[in-house]
């Protein structure tokens, strides 16, 4: 059975926080629900699902997609096996978007045979390391688009839009967040103006150029809660592009849902 943690920095539009397969399920109570997307489907036998209140069956080949922070339990009968991810990234906060912000989304069995399929591929790409964090992003979006109503079907991979426009301003922001960089300056380096790079954003990533900003700097704000839980908050809004603390506090709050602090705590 086996089960895979990220244990590298976010630096892909999106990334696996876990995966796993063949897991014999024990129950898990979760008040204050899970801070990523979070995905579980039922292999063998059979799971039940509280979700806010609300009780459900998850029979074999079943599954159920639940989005951050929301109140959920579940338990099965005796040999329940699920196979199940968690997302993140460094555009984690567009996924709400991407996904017409549903809460949970169910997934019969025909459908969740080949989100199992996607998930045992991926997951005999972690048995031979080291992997390959660009293909897995794009395995993550392939993921991630078993649950869109037909909306972003296409390969970001292959898009020559998508490779002359945005992903050199992708990698832009990536090696330069922590400084006061503007999306007309990222505009200005391949060449188009701000509002149609944002349409662009908008087409492949679900969300605009300077909230694509904001977002990575949010992450990379998680993982300083994270790793260094020495480091004020007023140091880490610096050190992620923002030089207003408070500014950062109430960013924070909108795309994460608690503080900063709060995050700290509860991870």
């Amino acid at each position: 059975m086996p089960i895979y943690f990220r244990n590298t920095p976010l630096t892909e539009p999106f990334t696996l926080d876990s995966i796993g397969n063949h897991w014999q399920q024990v129950p898990v109570s979760r008040t204050k629900g899970y801070p990523h997307y979070h995905y579980l489907q039922t292999e063998e036998g059979v799971g039940k699902i509280t979700i806010q209140g609300q009780e459900y069956l998850l029979n074999q080949g079943e599954g159920v997609l639940i989005a951050p922070f929301i109140r959920h339990a579940y338990s099965g009968s005796e040999g329940w096996r699920t196979a199940f991810f968690t997302l993140t990234g460094t555009i984690e906060s567009s996924i709400a978007r991407i996904l017409d912000n549903r809460q949970v989304i169910f997934v019969d069995r025909e459908q969740g045979a080949g989100i199992g399929k996607l998930i045992a591929g991926i997951l005999k790409k972690y048995e031979n390391p080291p992997l390959d964090a660009k293909e897995l992003s794009i395995d993550c979006y392939t993921l991630l688009m078993q649950f869109v109503n037909g909306v972003y079907s296409h390969s970001l991979a292959q898009d020559p839009l998508y490779k002359r426009y945005v992903e050199p301003v992708l990698k832009e922001m990536e090696l330069h967040y922590g400084e006061q960089i503007s999306i007309q300056e990222l505009s200005g380096k391949v060449y188009v103006t701000p509002q149609y790079l944002s349409r662009l954003f908008r087409r492949f990533m679900g969300c605009s150029a300077y909230e694509y900003l904001t977002a990575y700097r949010i992450n990379k704000a998680k993982e300083l809660l994270l790793c260094a839980p020495r480091m004020e908050v007023q140091e880490i809004s610096v050190r992620v592009g923002f030089l207003d603390a408070s500014h950062f506090t109430a960013m924070f709050r909108k795309m994460v849902g608690v503080t900063p602090l709060e995050f700290r705590k509860m991870n």
